[in-house]
């Protein structure tokens, strides 16, 4: 797939702009604080309707505006979709699919993007809340119907969080606690939670071999990056999850088996459910005495080793940025292959490269150019061209809020709609030209 046209209204620092694209590269270069990455960062949102900048949509609308708007026409084949969301400040959004109205979940699946950038560095470094929030936003690609699950799971959660912390009050104050009312939230907590452990379980065993063969190609270390899912049922079940040293130890192939044969396991969301529900109720009194959830997928971590040592705390900084790169570019290839493990034509993922080639060295930035010199479409951004090694495709110069397309007599995006495919009438509302002055977005 590819997007062959993008517009956006009143969204960041944009009033309005209007740009065509083919396949293959097309890069963005410009100073820091000019409006490249806004325009990669709307791709992005249409793909899993959140920003890999920013956790809330208020700050996606441009100051001033009550509403921003990403409309582009996507690719595959010789079909095309013409997809809108109108972001609106203090209200859900709205959605359009080919100029009619859709809810903003239908939209999930017409655009797949993997988004790497400098915030990526956490996926190794950080919490893992980062790395969950990695996960998730690969599930609702790979599996979109999920999005609903995760929200329904998150909803469950507060709501059982709430009630554990009034029964902690009530037994701190000495009065007499029925457990049996938490009962109805773990029967929902299970069902949705086990649907989220078998789509990790899944994606983690599909990406292992991208994740550790990318490492190996952009890194040129001997070290194997190796990821594993922890999962918080095991642990309150008392199955620990072999370390990275076992892994590489005399009984490695046995002991890496068993890991694969219990992440076959937790795939079975109903087998999974039935643990999970029982697992609830055995800690009960555990989670009344803290007044939390103890128990399920919120407290999961995917587990990153480099040889025989946790990623985490041990892997130097070039080591860091190598795996988080892999990582990315395993969940490309995941979402590019079908289920059937051939390669599904036309549905390869659009891969955003954001202020990325500045962090890395020569011979990373060659090795990463050569694995995406065969992508259907790559956007890259750069605050100095010369960061760049040779990409080929279209590249604009991005100055003040405005995309000057570079290898054509520099016609500029932003005025008017190049060759009327995507125009302010497809969505009903009047602009009045150009682009505001670019504040601090990037």
């Amino acid at each position: 797939m590819y997007i062959s046209d993008l517009a956006l209204n009143d969204f960041r620092s944009y009033r309005e702009v209007v740009l065509e694209f083919e396949p293959g590269v097309v890069t963005f270069v410009g100073e820091n604080g000019q409006g490249k990455t806004n325009l990669v960062e709307a791709i992005g949102y249409l793909a899993t309707f959140s920003s890999h900048r920013v956790a809330a949509d208020a700050a996606l609308v441009r100051q001033g505006a009550g509403a921003g708007v990403v409309r582009a026409k996507v690719r595959r084949g010789e079909s095309e979709t013409m997809v809108e969301v109108e972001i609106i400040t203090g209200k859900a959004n709205r959605a359009r699919i080919n100029r009619g109205n859709a809810r903003p979940a239908d939209l999930l699946g017409i655009v797949r993007t993997v988004v790497f950038a400098p915030e990526d560095l956490s996926l190794v470094k950080g919490d893992p809340a980062d790395r969950r929030r990695f996960l998730d936003n690969l599930m609702i690609q790979f599996r979109p119907r999920l999005a609903s699950v995760k929200a329904e799971y998150e909803r469950v959660l507060r709501q059982r969080g709430a009630l554990l912390k009034a029964l902690q009050k009530t037994r701190r104050r000495g009065g007499v606690v029925d457990e049996s009312s938490l009962e109805v939230w773990d029967d929902q907590l299970a069902r949705y939670g086990a649907q989220i452990i078998a789509a990790r379980a899944e994606i983690i065993a599909g990406l292992r071999p991208h994740v550790a063969s990318y490492y190996a190609d952009v890194s040129g270390g001997n070290d194997v990056a190796r990821i594993d899912y922890a999962a918080n049922l095991d642990e309150r079940r008392n199955w620990a999850l072999p370390t990275a040293a076992q892994l590489a130890g005399e009984d490695g192939t046995e002991l890496a088996d068993g890991v694969v044969k219990h992440e076959t396991e937790l795939r079975d969301a109903a087998a999974v459910e039935a643990k999970l529900r029982e697992t609830l109720r055995e800690w009960h009194g555990a989670e009344i005495e803290r007044g939390v959830n103890l128990v399920g997928p919120h407290r999961d971590e995917l587990e990153l080793s480099l040889g025989t040592l946790p990623a985490k705390g041990f892997a130097s900084h070039g080591e860091s940025w190598s795996y988080a790169l892999a990582l990315r570019l395993g969940s490309w290839a995941l979402l590019r292959g079908h289920e059937s493990g051939d390669w599904a034509e036309h549905e390869e993922p659009i891969l955003i490269l954001d202020d990325v080639f500045a962090e890395l060295d020569s011979r990373r930035r060659l090795r990463l150019a050569q694995i995406i010199a065969n992508a259907e479409q790559v956007f890259v951004t750069a605050a100095v061209g010369d960061d760049l090694p040779p990409l080929g495709g279209i590249r604009f110069a991005v100055t003040r809020g405005k995309a000057t397309r570079l290898d054509d007599g520099g016609r500029t995006g932003g005025e008017g709609a190049p060759g009327g495919v995507v125009t302010d009438a497809d969505v009903g509302r009047d602009v009045d030209g150009g682009a505001d002055t670019v504040g601090s977005d990037g």
